[in-house]
């Protein structure tokens, strides 16, 4: 009989969320300060530890790990950990979330090493505007990454976009048609209140609402009761096949009823929930339990008694949990 990891209120965990790496080619606003001081290197799992803690999780149940970061493909190393992960027994799916600015020379290398599935960042298609939202990113470099995505093979793409009003809220109708013209999906994700990032994000709190009415003035929407294994509820449009809309609502629709998954930070914290700061140490057990796997395995099924019922984020997207999401694993 295969293992199952439960929860104190009976959910099933079979998802786990791992960042290779707090540090980014990027500074988004939604996600850092403007200047961010990283964890020094010894606070850092070793990719060692981190395919140790992926075997251990899929031993325990997890059926889907999510690979992010900060920007997982600057880590070094990562395509050869993406392949000791792939191959592990059990596991049913490897996907990552990544900026799209490396997408260029590891897109193939990503999928011949077993990764199915990328999501990838764009929260504009005006150059300076990209810039301005990233502070620094390069919107040609990500485009010419999303192509050779597709052109790799993945099983499925999906494009994030973060919605904020004043910065890409009147964006959302041509990142739209982006997606539906090359074929790929898109979701719309209401801004998580993690971090001071020296602005009020209640000021640029767009809700899935607002944006799901925008694009329903435009196109017949179809409603879906797909599921990706995450948070987002998907829509399908009538007249393109092709392109899902996903919505992530962590702030006007919670999705915790259904929630099935923890998130480990880079220095090998177990969020138990995205909204709360409660965790476990793995990196302390990893350390002191070289040789021996049970010893966190019983920490690990004890913390999840403890998973919270739901996290408490506002409709009005204000901080609440001073962590950073890119300290959060993407």
């Amino acid at each position: 009989m295969s293992t199952v990891m439960q929860d104190g209120f009976g959910r099933q965990i079979d998802y786990l969320r791992m960042s290779v790496t707090d540090r980014c080619d990027f500074r988004c606003v939604y996600c850092m300060a403007k200047h961010m001081t990283f964890l020094p290197r010894q606070q850092v799992l070793t990719l060692e530890e981190l395919q140790r803690l992926a075997t251990l999780f899929v031993g325990q149940g997890v059926r889907k790990i999510r690979l992010t970061g900060g920007e997982p493909l600057i880590r070094p190393g990562i395509v050869e950990l993406c392949r000791h992960i792939a191959a592990l027994p059990g596991l049913r799916e490897l996907v990552m979330t990544s900026n799209g600015s490396q997408l260029q020379r590891l897109a193939r290398p990503l999928v011949d090493a077993g990764v199915k599935r990328m999501n990838i960042s764009l929260d504009s298609l005006d150059g300076e505007r990209f810039r301005a939202i990233t502070r620094n990113g390069d919107l040609d470099q990500v485009l010419c990454g999303i192509e050779a995505a597709r052109d790799a093979g993945f099983e499925g793409i999906k494009l994030n976009c973060v919605v904020m009003k004043g910065r890409n809220f009147d964006e959302v109708l041509p990142l739209l048609q982006y997606a539906i013209e090359q074929r790929i999906d898109i979701t719309f994700i209401e801004e998580m209140p993690l971090g001071e990032v020296g602005r009020s994000r209640g000021e640029s709190f767009c809700s899935s609402d607002e944006v799901r009415a925008l694009i329903a003035s435009r196109h017949a929407l179809l409603d879906s009761a797909e599921n990706s294994g995450g948070p987002a509820r998907y829509m399908r449009l009538a007249r393109h096949p092709d392109t899902r809309i996903g919505f992530i609502s962590p702030n006007s629709h919670n999705f915790c009823a259904s929630c099935n998954r923890v998130r480990m930070t880079v220095e090998g914290r177990l969020l138990l929930c995205l909204g709360q700061e409660d965790s476990l140490d793995l990196r302390g057990l990893l350390r002191r339990y070289p040789l021996d796997d049970q010893p966190i395995i019983n920490a690990l099924q004890q913390a999840l008694r403890r998973k919270p019922l739901r996290h408490d984020f506002s409709a009005q997207g204000e901080v609440q949990i001073l962590r950073f999401m890119n300290m959060s694993g993407g």
